[in-house]
């Protein structure tokens, strides 16, 4: 058994042989001494997650060490799950996805071909390229937008299709995101509940730090019903934790600043998303709004551009009336207001 495999990437099944073989089981992990270890990285895994976005490193040079580290990670799973927000079980999600793929880096294309499949990813190597089939790889990476992530843009063959290890690794993030999201949470027991309360507490009060620190005050300055749906599925999908794309992002904040909402509140909508990070939030808000050069920002993107964007959703007969070319002439003429002004790109 590779131990150091088992505890780079504790979602293995190396990982829960290594468990078996030192006999540990979920009432040593919740109580004994021997693992508190284990339960104070299972918090800093999540504290990390909500913090950071990306779950932390520790050393793994000896097997106590990659003990503890693989037990972390049904601790951390027991606590998200008893918690259960959705905001959270997303965050850690990605957060342990992101840390996959930055290791993945380091592996032989072997390790991580066996790492795809134990993640139900259909791939191999063709003359020391990896491939994954088309179906997985549509699965995996549709929410992906840069068109360079476009199926037509790549090499396929019979169903399969070749991708750079960077690429490759990308994909297996979004899966491992997916499968975690789709295990929690799980069931927990009333007596482990009770024996992890502190630890909870520690993990909701750092939730509670996030979410005072960035929390959405509109004051009544947006009217769902005068946004267009376009717009309104946007900010749904932020404010519920949804992780947008970079054009969708783009839309949202050039409409949001362009009917006169400021940088904060706007910075407030973001934090609710999985991979927020404040400092890049911030610097991305202000470039679009033109805090960071002095100017008037960006103008939200047309309706034609929505389109192709994959933006355009669930429009209304006031979209199909044949008036709207843009998403600020729907604000207008539902709010019975001028035309904001047009800002310069």
């Amino acid at each position: 058994m590779d131990t150091i495999l088992a505890s780079r990437y504790p979602f293995l099944d190396d990982a829960s042989d290594f468990a078996s073989e030192h006999g540990v089981d979920i009432d040593m992990l919740i109580s004994s001494d021997t693992f508190e270890e284990a339960r104070r990285r299972g918090v800093d895994r999540l504290e990390s997650a909500i913090e950071n976005s990306e779950v932390s490193y520790v050393p793994l040079t000896n097997d106590y060490e990659r003990l503890m580290e693989v037990m972390s990670y049904p601790y951390a799973r027991m606590i998200v799950s008893t918690i259960n927000n959705r905001f959270l079980t997303k965050r850690y999600a990605l957060a342990e996805a992101v840390r996959m793929n930055k290791l993945l880096g380091e592996e032989s294309q072997s390790t991580v071909l066996s790492i795809a499949r134990s993640l139900g990813v259909n791939s191999t190597l063709d003359d020391d390229r990896l491939k994954m089939h088309f179906s997985d790889y549509l699965k995996f990476s549709t929410r992906i937008k840069s068109p360079d992530w476009k199926l037509v843009n790549h090499e396929i063959y019979k169903g399969y299709v070749f991708l750079p290890h960077e690429k490759f690794d990308r994909v297996l993030q979004n899966a491992l995101q997916d499968k975690i999201e789709s295990e929690l949470p799980l069931p927990i027991p009333d007596n482990i509940a009770i024996a992890i309360t502190k630890d909870v507490t520690i993990v909701k009060k750092s939730m509670e730090i996030i979410k005072n620190k960035f929390e959405p005050k509109f004051s009544g300055e947006l009217v769902n019903e005068q946004l267009p749906p376009c717009i309104r599925t946007l900010l749904a999908n932020a404010l519920h934790g949804v992780n947008l794309p970079h054009s969708g992002r783009f839309a949202l904040v050039s409409f949001l600043h362009t009917i006169g909402m400021n940088s904060e509140q706007i910075l407030a909508l973001f934090s609710q998303s999985p991979d927020f990070d404040e400092s890049k939030s911030i610097y991305q808000i202000k470039h679009i709004t033109g805090e960071l050069n002095g100017t008037d920002g960006y103008t939200p993107p047309e309706c034609h551009t929505m389109k192709s964007n994959g933006l355009c959703y669930d429009p209304d007969n006031l979209c199909n009336s044949g008036k709207m070319n843009h998403p600020l002439t729907y604000y207008r003429i539902k709010t019975n207001a001028p035309m904001p002004e047009q800002k310069k790109g």
